[in-house]
């Protein structure tokens, strides 16, 4: 199984390493990370670079995608070679995924028009502007799109598809090997839950800030 984990200037790093680390474990998991060109791609923050393996036509038929989010998303919505790849690879794929604001991109490249999805709390009313039906839960699938919400949400997204591709017990098998049983310190992962000045600075760009 191809697997395409799609980055680009100004991705978030957790969008796509989680994902990677569920999903490489899948039998016969062939992964890459790729991107318009070959080469280091800087996160959000600027300290650390992933290296694609491949430019994105040296990938065109992965049979599973996962497209990262992060600040850099809204340069890349207006980005036609990687909105006709997104589509080309589309037309081939088992299954198209996204993290984050990841799934931005999949509407902007006409993917999820009339479909059900999520993505950041920030962002998910931006999906209804390309015709797919913003949901607010942390996973949401639609036929064989799956698209998680902000960052942290790209494991669940993963191991909601390892056991829709392996099965529940080697779903299970993974989850016990990576220790994914989050207990946080805080209960303010939600913007339901966490304190409202917060919310408000983070969709105002206070002190703290979505971008």
């Amino acid at each position: 199984m191809q697997i395409a984990l799609v980055v680009y200037d100004r991705f978030t790093a957790l969008d796509v390493v989680g994902p990677y680390e569920i999903l490489g474990r899948l039998p016969d998991a062939q992964l890459a990370f790729v991107a318009e060109r070959p080469g280091p791609v800087r996160t959000d923050t600027g300290f650390l670079a992933v290296t694609a393996d491949r430019a994105l036509d040296e990938m065109p038929h992965p049979d599973l995608l996962v497209v990262s989010g992060g600040p850099g998303t809204r340069a890349q919505m207006e980005n036609p070679a990687l909105l006709d790849w997104l589509r080309a690879a589309d037309a081939a794929s088992t299954w198209t995924t996204s993290v984050c604001s990841g799934s931005l991109l999949l509407a902007a490249a006409g993917l999820l028009r009339g479909r059900r999805a999520t993505s950041h709390w920030g962002v998910l009313e931006t999906l209804a502007q390309f015709g797919a039906e913003p949901v607010g839960e942390r996973v949401v699938t639609d036929g064989k799109y799956v698209t998680a919400a902000g960052v942290s949400a790209g494991i669940d997204m993963a191991l909601t598809l390892t056991g829709r591709i392996a099965g529940d017990e080697h779903a299970q098998a993974v989850q016990l090997l990576t220790e994914y049983d989050p207990r946080p310190p805080y209960d303010a992962g939600s913007p339901d839950r966490a304190p409202a000045h917060l919310v408000e600075e983070l969709r105002t760009g206070g002190r703290f800030s979505l971008t």
